[in-house]
């Protein structure tokens, strides 16, 4: 079995978000050779920000990201790594991109925790603490 939890020195945790953002103006520009880089470039930022990709879908105008990150590292701050640094270099490298879409990526996201015990869980556990 695989263990859920990751441990730092002073944490025990286990933070998963879903994550999606689209293509500006929901062009289908996120397709072969840029999808294959993409892929690459999205797993070289995750490493690098210590953020773990647990699976990855790219759809020609969108992605669907399920990430484990630290407690330290904000959703939002993963967002703008991974959006930034992968605009960044998917522009310079494919010049198409530049000439079709002022940006490459719509400025919103969404995102959701994920995580293995429910919000029912939580709120029950929390209140038979009290009646301890």
């Amino acid at each position: 079995m695989v263990n859920r939890w990751t441990y730092s020195n002073t944490t025990v945790f286990n933070i998963g978000y879903h994550l999606i953002w689209c293509s500006k103006y929901s062009k289908n520009v996120l397709v072969d050779d840029v999808e294959k880089r993409l892929r690459g470039i999205l797993s070289e930022k995750a490493d690098e920000i210590d953020v773990d990709i647990e699976h990855l879908e790219i759809m020609p105008d969108n992605i669907h990201l399920f990430v484990k990150t630290p407690p330290t590292a904000s959703p939002h701050w993963v967002v703008q790594q991974l959006k930034g640094y992968s605009s960044s270099v998917l522009r310079e490298e494919f010049p198409h991109l530049k000439s079709r879409l002022p940006t490459l990526w719509t400025r919103s996201y969404y995102c959701e925790s994920v995580g293995h015990i429910s919000e029912e869980a939580v709120k029950k556990y929390t209140e038979e603490q009290k009646n301890q």
